[in-house]
């Protein structure tokens, strides 16, 4: 694989990096910074985060000059940026992303993952507007200045998380001749980064030969597992087996058999009541489980705890790390006077331990004994179980073929 040729700087070079919180975003900018610096060459890195947290647009202005002296401002100018790295299209292709390209000045190296930003959970139903966000933006740019790659498919399959899609772009970038850097100043700020530092020089380097014979790489890549099937390709017994497990290791056997039994018992009134559709039972078992296995502190610990968690973690880092933990429990939290949201707090690795002792204690939920229930938001969860039961029982003494639609879009609306 040839060296990557670098842009010219005879004027300062802007790259605008776009993409969602929590994955990685803003270490892009430290990286390339570091890595300028290295060089000794003139750099400023601007990340407009605002309120944004895990989940909400990132943007981040970087802005690279031959000496530190040629830089005056830190934002990159509107329709000046040289390069825009999209790390997601949704923020790419929002009024603040594109009103920094041009036809003119622009190339754009877009990740085509199909990723929900935060502002996406109010309407979980809502389409996401790939096809869209790619032609807005190759109109913005121009049709040939725009590059779309699925740099989260490509980097997950080869590296097995999709944390690697970020340095994965900046390796695909750099490798085309985009970034004003080379590849081994940006290796050193890896390094000096100090996290996860071969996993990370690998995804780089995968971006790089994904840049440099695309057709190469994507044969290399084979499906480590079955792809998700909707739940229409599912069989209803596979799909009850599958949920009735969870829900035993989520609670017990016996919780577990309740949610059986309610499945069941829907099935069997829908094979009565309207033989040539199956639809209600398939709602069914969907949203009773989800509101059934809500995220309470139990299970928080039982997912950390079970081995699952270590096990990935073992897989991404290697050498001396510390694990840490961010978390707001409710019965010793202040709340933040700003947001309202309890203030999170670190603990270090001996909450491994006591969340293997709190995974036991399961058996305290839904109790008198149980602390972490009083609270409003686990009454709410433990209520809506309770009313969704019993609306599946006012809907299966009514069903018929002719209200058997509005039954299913019913059973969805409530558990969302």
């Amino acid at each position: 694989m040839p060296d990557p040729e670098q842009p010219r700087l005879d004027k300062p070079y802007g790259v605008l990096v776009t993409g969602i919180g929590g994955t990685g975003v803003v270490t892009i900018g430290a990286l390339i910074g570091m890595a300028a610096h290295i060089e000794k060459k003139g750099v400023s890195v601007l990340d407009m985060t605002g309120l944004a947290q895990k989940g909400g647009a990132v943007i981040s202005h970087i802005r690279i000059s031959e000496k530190p002296e040629d830089l005056h401002a830190v934002r990159i100018a509107d329709h000046s940026a040289n390069l825009m790295l999209a790390c997601d299209m949704v923020t790419a292709a929002s009024e603040q992303g594109l009103a920094k390209v041009s036809r003119e000045e622009t190339t754009a190296i877009v990740n085509t993952q199909e990723t929900m930003t935060g502002a996406f959970t109010s309407n979980p139903d809502l389409p996401f507007p790939g096809e869209v966000f790619k032609e807005t933006i190759k109109r913005t740019t121009g049709e040939n200045s725009a590059h779309f790659i699925n740099a989260t498919q490509i980097a997950t399959q080869l590296l097995g998380d999709s944390i690697a899609s970020n340095l994965f772009m900046l390796g695909y970038a750099i490798q085309k001749g985009h970034i004003p850097l080379s590849t081994s100043s940006v290796e050193e700020a890896i390094e000096i980064n100090g996290v996860a530092i071969e996993f990370n020089k690998q995804a780089l380097l995968w971006g790089r030969r994904a840049a440099h014979d695309l057709a190469a790489v994507e044969k290399l890549i084979q499906p480590k597992e079955e792809p998700l099937r909707s739940y229409d390709e599912v069989s209803i017994e596979a799909l009850i087996e599958k949920r009735s497990k969870f829900l035993t290791n989520y609670q017990d056997k016996a919780y577990a058999e309740r949610y059986v039994a309610l499945v069941k018992r829907v099935q069997e009134v829908e094979r009565k009541r309207t033989p040539t559709a199956d639809g209600l039972v398939l709602a069914v078992a969907k949203n009773a489980f989800k509101l059934m296995a809500y995220k309470d502190e139990y299970e928080v610990a039982r997912l950390f705890s079970d081995g699952s968690f270590i096990k990935k973690i073992k897989q991404q880092f290697e050498g001396d790390y510390k694990i840490e933990f961010n978390l707001a429990p409710p019965l010793i939290s202040k709340k933040d006077p700003i947001t309202g949201q309890l203030k999170k707090r670190t603990f270090g690795p001996w909450m491994m331990s006591a969340f293997r002792l709190l995974a036991k204690l399961k058996v305290l939920r839904g109790t008198a004994f149980d602390i972490f229930g009083k609270t409003e938001e686990r009454k709410t969860e433990r209520n809506l179980i309770e009313q969704y039961f019993g609306l599946v029982d006012m809907i299966l003494s009514n069903l018929n073929n002719e209200n058997q639609q509005t039954a299913i879009e019913l059973y969805h609306y409530l558990s969302k």
